[in-house]
């Protein structure tokens, strides 16, 4: 059986705590969360929240490795998790002689506060995670084309600008894939803030090649 540390974000449990803590403290993680956290859009908009489950595993200087979901909701809210946890690398203490084979769990919690969701159903919350999850696919044949585009055939330009425009990847869109990405950048976070801006680019935008130059090399 796989060794496992369950880890609260609010409160470390006295197993973890005898592992494993973050550096700033029992409550250090839940600040950093607090801290760090971009709500993604789609499903700030349509009210999901719930609790991520995130599985990694610490080094011995506490640089977190092999991170992956345990339990997932919906891929905005599972990528921003596996961000996160990514993010605390290095903010984790680990005793002498400290297992790195153990895997670490830890919970992060997304609750959304003033955003009316008290008048949304469960059903409507469900509805709305397929219909991303049957998006992402369109969305994808879009990055597919953008990346392979001098293999395009005659005719499928028009059909992608359609499913763009389906999909409502617009200049409004992408400037907020944009925001998003300056704001990881001021979080240090280049890798996730190249990444936005990589997905502006490959949806068939220049938009972000000031930045991709800038923070990219």
């Amino acid at each position: 059986m796989k060794n496992l540390i369950i880890v609260g974000f609010v409160l470390f449990g006295s197993l973890a705590m005898a592992q494993v803590q973050f550096k700033s403290g029992p409550s250090g993680f839940a600040t950093f969360l607090k801290n760090n956290t971009i709500y993604p859009q789609f499903s700030k908009q349509n009210c999901i929240q719930g609790t991520v489950n995130v599985s990694f595993k610490l080094d011995k200087g506490g640089k977190v490795y092999s991170s992956k979901i345990t339990r997932g909701i919906i891929s905005d809210l599972d990528d921003e998790a596996l961000r996160l946890v990514r993010m605390s690398s290095g903010k984790w203490q680990v005793p002498a002689g400290y297992d790195t084979t153990i895997s670490v769990v830890v919970p992060v919690n997304f609750k959304l506060s003033g955003y009316d969701c008290e008048g949304k159903s469960k059903a409507e919350i469900k509805a709305s995670i397929i219909a991303y999850e049957a998006e992402e696919g369109l969305t994808n044949a879009v990055i597919n084309f953008y990346k392979n585009k001098d293999q395009a055939k005659p005719g499928q330009e028009a059909q992608i600008l359609a499913i763009k425009t389906q999909l409502g990847i617009d200049d409004e869109y992408l400037d907020g894939v944009i925001k998003t990405g300056l704001k990881k950048v001021k979080q240090g976070d280049r890798q996730g803030a190249c990444e936005d801006f990589n997905l502006v680019k490959n949806l068939g935008s220049d938009k972000a090649d000031d930045y991709l130059a800038k923070y990219c090399k």
